[in-house]
């Protein structure tokens, strides 16, 4: 048997002013064959999976591409043609199935739907190619997907601590019914819901009890059921809320299993919704508290749903009202590494620290904050992440630095990196859990590495393009009415 194993990973912001060249994609980001199989074994990872699936059968196995980059703007043609030709080719030359790790929420310079688009050009060259899909839950999913994959299975977590686990039941279902065990047949039900990022942590209501269900119908016989509450900030078509079930030949087990979890997300709507809170009076609250760590989440300026990381506004205000103790993971800006670097370890040196990129999408301009502190540590950025979320990869902030304020330790990166790992601070000399405050640019992943550690949590309402204020938003291509854009009470 042959298998062709292969990546295709990136969640496109639309607001996002970051380009996304083949470039992103590089630096170990777009391995192929042996290196791409000796980096992945191991990890918690869906390509993981599917990589010992394919050794424990002792089939053939081919890694054209294993291409991930940092979510950010859309994807430049060339960086998809590169992956999806890499792909393409490997399954022309002929193979049994392809299991393939994707994100689901790609929209690139020519096509809003990557991954339907990359799936549709795959069944046109192996019409009955059996083929596996692992997806992120922020899939964006489409028809184009449904109708051009054997089966689509996403994690059930955010933070994503199950992605081993959705590639080795996404690689089973394929090739069980490859050896005549089973018989897939799929269903997909849209919600017109825009969930929004910080209302979908799978500790939390509604996606609690919504994955309570889903796992239920799973014991009730059911191969499969994925919610995939997808990603709000993609300006396309079929953003959104939508259920993949999965049933044994019984087409309306499958249809009805989909239906019922669908219209109980639809029912959850307004809780997915989130509501705001002033900056500066949330601060202050944060301020009177004194057992810590105490997280506070700067969650319009997170790297992985494609921010910037370099908008200074909430560690501006931080410190105006004085906190102390501070540490914080990370700003985005290679120019303020290099400034230190040059400066060198224990000398001190005042910069204009973040603030280089506008955000034209949300009328922002990049605003440097000017900040005198102490080259505390200089590193490359390198160390490889050992708690539950990648388990087993390597992190690659680029050549990084500490600045010391004496009140606040910043780090400062050079690679857009979301703070989920407590390896951003202790990689760099910084022992998270013996800070009073823990400033995080993040949303719902940071609790893979802090939330046991942390005694309180804050989200602060900053700037950035990872906003929760559907209002700054200016949505043209997006299919309407969708809750809560429009204030809908019919899902149909």
């Amino acid at each position: 048997m042959r298998l062709v194993v292969a990546a295709m990973l990136h969640e496109t912001n639309t607001f996002s002013p970051i380009p996304t060249d083949v470039a992103r994609f590089g630096h170990r980001a777009m391995l192929k064959g042996k290196e791409a199989r000796d980096y992945f074994k191991g990890t918690n990872t869906a390509i993981a999976a599917f990589i010992d699936q394919a050794e424990a059968m002792k089939a053939e196995m081919t890694i054209p591409i294993t291409a991930s980059a940092v979510p950010s703007g859309k994807v430049a043609a060339k960086a998809y043609k590169v992956i999806t030709d890499a792909i393409c080719e490997a399954i022309d030359k002929g193979c049994d199935a392809a299991l393939l790790d994707l994100h689901g929420a790609m929209v690139t310079e020519t096509e809003e739907d990557g991954e339907g688009a990359l799936l549709a050009r795959i069944r046109k060259l192996r019409p009955g190619l059996p083929i596996a899909v692992a997806l992120d839950p922020h899939c964006n999913c489409t028809q184009a997907m449904v109708d051009n994959a054997t089966a689509l299975v996403g994690y059930s977590t955010y933070p994503h601590i199950d992605m081993y686990d959705t590639g080795k039941r996404a690689g089973r279902i394929v090739l069980d019914a490859m050896a005549g065990k089973t018989r897939p047949v799929m269903s997909w039900k849209q919600v017109p819901l825009l969930s929004q990022t910080l209302r979908q942590g799978t500790d939390d209501e509604p996606m609690k009890s919504l994955n309570a269900l889903a796992r239920a119908k799973e014991m009730q016989g059911l191969i499969s059921a994925s919610i995939l509450f997808g990603f709000p900030l993609a300006d396309i078509r079929d953003a959104g809320f939508s259920v993949v079930a999965i049933a044994d030949g019984d087409k309306a087990k499958a249809e009805a299993a989909a239906e019922e979890i669908a219209r109980a997300g639809w029912n959850a709507r307004e809780d997915f919704v989130y509501k705001g809170r002033a900056l500066a009076e949330t601060v202050a609250e944060a301020k009177d508290l004194t057992d810590g760590p105490i997280v506070l989440l700067d969650h319009s300026d997170n790297a992985a749903s494609g921010a910037t990381q370099d908008v200074m506004t909430v560690i501006a205000e931080v410190m105006r009202q004085g906190l102390e103790d501070v540490a914080v993971a990370a700003v985005w800006d290679p120019q303020a590494v290099q400034e230190m670097t040059k400066a060198g370890v224990g000398a001190t040196v005042t910069i204009g620290l973040g603030g280089k990129t506008d955000m034209p999408s949300i009328n922002l301009r990049g605003k440097p904050l000017s900040v005198t502190g102490k080259v505390k540590t200089l590193t490359d950025g390198e160390f490889v992440i050992r708690g539950p979320m990648g388990t087993g990869t390597k992190a690659q902030l680029g050549p990084a630095a500490v600045l010391d304020t004496g009140k606040m330790q910043i780090v400062v990166i050079s690679r857009h990196h979301e703070p989920f790992d407590v390896g951003i601070f202790t990689s760099l000399g910084i022992q998270p859990t013996e800070k009073r405050y823990l400033l995080l640019k993040s949303r719902i992943h940071y609790r893979a590495g802090f939330a046991k550690m942390a005694k309180h949590t804050f989200r602060l309402d900053g700037q950035g393009v990872t906003t929760s204020d559907n209002t700054l938003l200016d949505f043209k291509k997006i299919r309407r009415p969708i809750y809560p854009l429009d204030r809908i009470n019919d899902w149909r």
